[in-house]
């Protein structure tokens, strides 16, 4: 065998080890017996110390020392196995367990701590996590900027500084589009019928169908926080009901579809290899926001499901498509980000954003961060949080040490309105096809400019080869302020 083809193949190891530890991060969100928790954290640190000695092993310098790539494919395999070498052997395997068996624990304490609006209860246990995120974050800096460190893991190249710029440019037209959607004397009809959880299930599968999910190859399961695992093969998907509220499935689902059919339609030839991924999840995220708001909040996809929705649930009170298309867009400033609309969305992360930097870099401590987000949520909506629960404990990230990862949903906002502008231009017929509720066309555009490569191009040079031009944050403000000031504003 040459040095590349025993470099793979152990590589290949590699991911499946991986893929086994998502599969039990899956198990743990959905079936997982709720007395199992402790043992399930030892199980996590052990297979991550596994998985770490595998991306530290010395015959992997030995092979990336003597391997020769032919071509393309084989130049970026080597180049991300290299990338993720190194990562890994600057952090320690200590810490790269303890991190895996604390994250865990943390998970559940801050699942009761939510359940009960408890930050006393969950603050020891962020302050032990984020004791471990600045040694690591520290240790992949190698004395340069903690949270570009931290960044990386999730989007590479990308940093703090270029984040700042972007988000500065956003932050401004946002806040004047809120405010001018606030002193609108527009009333957007509200939902008010209850909606039985068997037609949600019913609608659910049906969408992920029309959205492209190959349930061959995944399946479908209920979850309190929605979420995507697993790449080739084997695709997941979770999504949750609410009587009152069915476009808390009918989204989370389309949602979780855009991601699961990112990792399914990655060409087959990667699987199991680092190129069978998704390349960062700035870019994943824009497939899943693309699927759930410019296609599934559009005006043309909203009277499909409006029609859908009357044959499954009946006269639910809303009069007509177009008065849908402004219910489901209904601006609705409240504490939660994953129920905020298109852009409010953006300020929540904003607002996380800035909290996770000031934790990262010690300007902020785990004892202290209710209090500092309370703050600047009153600062930044003009409302004070009322309980935890709807603050600083409703999101799941910290708990499981995932700093960084908040600003790549922007990032995949940005992205998605991109890669909107650009389907616009070059597909023909798509607002027609999606009024009949068929997604291919979308689809089939986004499979050949985004979802075939994984990981075969940077994330920048992948986003510029599929519109033509570097992505910017314009084509996604120009997008909501056209949908919002139709909706509340003309």
């Amino acid at each position: 065998m040459s040095a590349y083809d025993e470099l793979m193949a152990f590589q290949r190891e590699t991911e499946a080890l991986g893929q086994v530890m998502g599969r039990l991060s899956w198990d743990q969100e959905t079936v997982m017996p709720p007395g199992a928790g402790e043992q399930r954290a030892e199980e996590f640190a052990a297979l991550e110390g596994v998985l770490h000695r595998r991306r530290t092993d010395p015959r992997i310098g030995a092979w990336l020392e003597e391997v020769r790539p032919a071509d393309k494919v084989q130049c970026r395999q080597v180049e991300l196995i290299r990338r993720n070498h190194e990562r890994s052997l600057r952090v320690p395997e200590e810490l790269s367990a303890a991190l895996a068996r604390t994250g865990s624990i943390s998970r559940r304490v801050w699942a009761e701590a939510r359940r009960t609006d408890d930050f006393g209860l969950f603050a020891p246990r962020l302050g032990e996590v984020l004791a471990l995120v600045r040694e690591k974050a520290a240790a992949l800096a190698d004395g340069g900027n903690s949270y570009d460190a931290l960044l990386d893991g999730f989007e590479p190249e990308m940093t703090e500084v270029e984040l700042e710029g972007m988000f500065g440019a956003l932050r401004p037209r946002l806040v004047d589009l809120r405010d001018r959607i606030m002193g609108s004397e527009r009333k957007v009809p509200e939902l008010d019928h209850d909606f039985d959880e068997s037609g949600q299930l019913r609608l659910a599968a049906e969408l992920a169908e029309v959205f492209g999910y190959d349930r061959t190859r995944g399946r479908i399961d209920k979850a309190v926080h929605p979420f995507s695992a697993g790449s080739g093969l084997d695709v997941r998907i979770t999504m949750r009901t609410d009587t009152r509220d069915p476009f808390n499935c009918i989204y989370s689902t389309i949602h979780e579809v855009g991601h699961a059919c990112y990792e399914q339609g990655i060409d087959r030839a990667y699987l199991l290899t680092p190129l069978g991924d998704g390349v960062s999840t700035g870019v994943h995220e824009s497939q899943s926001r693309i699927y759930e708001n410019q296609i599934g909040r559009s005006r043309e996809f909203s009277g499909w499901l409006f029609r859908r929705m009357r044959d499954i649930f009946g006269d639910f009170g809303i009069a007509d498509e177009e008065s849908f298309f402004a219910t489901v867009n209904r601006f609705s400033s409240g504490f939660i980000r994953t129920e905020a609309d298109e852009v409010d969305y953006n300020l929540h992360v904003l607002l996380r954003f800035d909290l996770e930097r000031d934790l990262v870099n010690g300007r902020l401590e785990a004892v202290d961060v209710n209090e500092a987000w309370n703050e600047r949520f009153q600062a930044d909506f003009g409302v004070g949080v009322d309980k935890p629960s709807n603050g600083v404990l409703q999101d799941v990230h910290w708990s499981e040490g995932l700093f960084g990862y908040f600003p790549t949903y922007t990032l995949g906002n940005v992205y998605a309105g991109c890669l909107h502008a650009a389907m616009r231009r070059e597909v023909s017929g798509l607002d027609e096809a999606l009024a009949e509720g068929a997604t291919e066309p979308a689809r089939r555009w986004l499979g050949e400019r985004i979802h075939r490569f994984g990981g075969l191009l940077k994330p920048l040079d992948l986003m510029e080869r599929a519109i033509g031009e570097a992505p910017s944050e314009a084509p996604l403000l120009d997008y909501l302020d056209t949908k919002f000031g139709e909706i509340y504003c003309t």
